[in-house]
Order: C-alpha cells, then structure tokens, then sequence
C-alpha cells in the first residue's frame, strides 16, 4: 500500500485547522480544535465514525460525534466543567514528538496540548498531553500520554469517546463486559453487576464497566462487521446511547441520530491517575475492524475476545 500523508489548512470546518492522513485507501480526519478525529474510513471507503446530523464547529463547543477526548475529568465525576477542557482547546501539530515504538506501515500524526494560564485558573496544574494518531489497513490506533511538569502531584481522569456508525443499534451487541460490575449514571452512579451475556439496546444507557478486559467487541449484526477495541492504561469503559427521549433533549443531536450511533470508550475513571512532578501517563487504544460474517460462522465473538482473529 502506498503511504501518503496530506495536511490541509483550508475548508469547510471553522477553525479551518484539519489534517487528513491517509494509508490509501484508509483515510483519518483530525480536527485541531479538540484533537479531535472526526473521520475514519476503511479500506472499501466506508465511514466508521458516527457524526450528529446536527453537528457543526463552533468553538467553543467540540462537535457532536468522532473521537472527542475527556481530560482532565470525565462526565462530572468532579468541579470541572462536563467532560473537561481539553476537547475545547486548539491543539498543535508536535513537531519534535517523544520516541515511541516505530508504527510500520501506518501514517500517522502527532498533537500536543499545552496548559496555559487560563486553563490554570480552572484546574492549577501544568501539564503537556501529547497524542498520537496512526491509520492502517482497517486499523486505527491514539496513544495519548500525559506529562506533570508541575512542581506538585495531580490526578485526573480521562476518556477516549468512540461515536462508532452502527446500522441499527437495536440490533447491535456489545461484547465482552459480561458479568463485571458498572456504575450507572442513570441511577445515581449506584454499582451494579451485569447479568445479561452481552449488552443489547433498546432504551437509553450510561454506564461505567469497571476493570474491564483489554478487549472489547462491538457487533453489528446487519453490517456483518465487528469493531474490536483494544486498550491499555485505561481500565474502565463506557457505554453510552441518549435513546429518543434524551436525544430530543441535545440541541446538536438530530432526534433518530441515536438509532445510528453507540458510544464506547475507553477510560480511567473509577481510580484516576496520579503523576508525580516530572512523571507521565501512557495509554493505548487500537480499534479494528473485522469484516467476517458473524452470520456466516466465520466470526466467533468469543474468539474476538480471546484475541483468535
């Protein structure tokens, strides 16, 4: 496959800011308002990444859809505002990233973001989040990390947010957090044990899995497609869908948007991470698609999970 990376400084997002990265025929859009990916197509072109029909780009909101990123605090699970700051700040093109393992064969791009004195006001610690992002054939890996260069100890909590494309997500299932315990947002955070074999939807959902597998899978029965999430350094998930009630209720979500898309994230949320001054934080999250039949036979969910495909 033919490596080709392209970085554009014009169109029709505002801020006008998007880098398109490509391993032809596989393409990521990543906008730098937020770091945030708003596109990833795979090899036959189709879009993975659910977008709200109502989303649009208006800082100092993030869009509705993609990859936002949650830091330094998830939800309200503290005093900042919902989901943090970092997916409302400009983030720049890290032009003399750290090492990290060589990634062959991918294309890839590298942001930085930066504490600055009225992020200070807000939550006094400073700090650099650096995130890279590589696309491979039917792969797409973010390795965020996050450095103290405070003179001071600080904890925070963090998430990946998933919006994936789903055919119907009433016939989707979730794999892989049977049977371990969650907090549900929609009942006060009470903890809760999951009983069903896999995780089915047909009302709204807002849950936290706790020390969750390294691997997830999402099956999309009517797309014969399975996306399999692997994490490390994140040891939580979340589960979202608003359903039709709480869709009508989000002004940049169109009202059957939510038959069309599933949230999965990977997190830290229940322990939040501790850096001393001059320590970082490294995490992982590599999603990829399975394009075998799960009608067919030739896909074995409990394999997925397992790691056998």
């Amino acid at each position: 496959m033919p490596l080709l990376s392209v970085y554009f400084f014009s169109g029709s997002l505002e801020p006008s800011n998007v880098i398109h990265q490509f391993l032809m025929p596989c393409k990521i859009s990543v906008l730098l308002y937020g770091g945030q990916v708003v596109s990833w197509k795979n090899e036959r072109r189709e879009e993975l990444l659910f977008m709200s029909s109502k989303a649009v780009s208006k800082p100092p909101k993030p869009m509705r859809g993609g990859m936002p990123i949650c830091f330094p605090q998830v939800a309200n699970f503290g005093t900042l505002e919902q989901h943090g700051f970092a997916r409302n700040r400009l983030w720049a093109v890290d032009e003399d990233p750290s090492p990290l393992p060589p990634t062959n064969n991918q294309s890839m791009v590298d942001l930085v973001l930066k504490s600055t004195e009225d992020d200070l006001h807000t939550w006094p610690n400073r700090f650099e989040f650096r995130l890279r992002v590589c696309v491979g054939a039917n792969k797409l890996t973010m390795i965020p990390r996050v450095r103290n260069v405070d003179s001071k100890t600080f904890s925070f909590t963090i998430a990946l947010r998933n919006y994936f494309s789903v055919s119907d997500v009433s016939e989707v299932r979730v794999e892989g957090l049977e049977t371990l315990d969650y907090l549900d947002n929609l009942s006060k955070r009470e903890r809760y044990t999951e009983q069903a074999d896999a995780i089915t939807f047909d009302d709204e959902i807002d849950r936290v899995y706790l020390s969750t597998p390294t691997k997830i899978a999402v099956i999309d029965h009517e797309r014969k497609r399975t996306i399999v999430l692997r994490k490390e350094g994140m040891v939580d998930a979340v589960v979202w869908n608003p359903w039709d009630k709480k869709a009508k209720a989000i002004p940049d979500l169109g009202d059957e948007d939510y038959k069309t898309m599933l949230c999965l994230d990977a997190a830290a949320i229940e322990n939040p991470i501790t850096l001393k001054p001059g320590e970082e934080w490294k995490g992982r999250q590599e999603l990829s698609i399975v394009s075998s039949s799960y009608f067919s036979g030739q896909l074995d969910p409990r394999k997925v999970i397992n790691g056998l495909h």
